[in-house]
């Protein structure tokens, strides 16, 4: 037995001593992703009121940018083929809904992963609440038996990783289209910063 099947079967075991804790936590696994969805429309609200296009840039990078690594991750998962915890191992709790899906990496870990690396640069603060997050679903992923340790740890990395090098890739397009917007009836979404004055006849005379 490998150190990654050691380490799910302690939590499957940690799972079992735990029955009080099994809704809780399959509720957060299946439906946690309201709670990223609702940190990425606080990333938004946060860029808005800053009104900094670089940092509104980033808020809406973030669900492109878990996306992009969640559209990546499948030909991975595919090619990898590991097969789930609940399909190889004997007498384990499983709290999970049954998936013919490969196991590695888990897509609920890189979407967390992807969030979080992208809140991280919109807000510190929200990026931490993120990565709290994401450490939550990930562990919650094991818990039900879904994912081995190794799939979530992966999942997170490849998902912060093509989300900061998404948004490295495309910062100065994302900055520049935001500039544009701003021009137009959409500003009000984007920022709180007042429309600069238009000049006009008399300010140019008067120049």
């Amino acid at each position: 037995m490998n150190i990654d099947t050691q380490l799910f079967q302690t939590i499957n075991d940690f799972a079992r001593a735990t029955p009080w804790l099994h809704w809780i936590v399959v509720a957060f696994a299946d439906y946690g992703i309201i709670v990223f969805a609702a940190l990425m429309l606080a990333g938004w609200w946060s860029a808005r009121q800053r009104a900094n296009p670089t940092r509104m840039a980033a808020a809406l990078w973030a669900p492109l940018g878990m996306l992009l690594a969640l559209g990546i991750n499948q030909p991975i998962s595919a090619i990898v083929g590991e097969p789930r915890p609940y399909t190889t191992l004997q007498n384990i709790v499983v709290l999970a809904q049954r998936s013919p899906d490969p196991s590695f990496p888990s897509d609920h870990a890189v979407m967390a992963g992807a969030v979080a690396a992208g809140l991280f640069l919109v807000s510190w603060r929200l990026g931490w609440l993120a990565m709290l997050a994401a450490v939550v679903m990930a562990f919650s992923r094991v818990y039900i038996a879904a994912h081995y340790p190794q799939d979530v740890v992966a999942g997170l990395l490849v998902g912060a990783a093509v989300t900061l090098l998404g948004f490295w890739l495309v910062r100065r397009v994302l900055v520049w289209l935001v500039e544009l917007a701003e021009r137009t009836p959409l500003r009000p979404v984007l920022t709180t910063a007042p429309r600069p004055a238009t000049p006009t006849p008399a300010d140019s005379m008067a120049g």
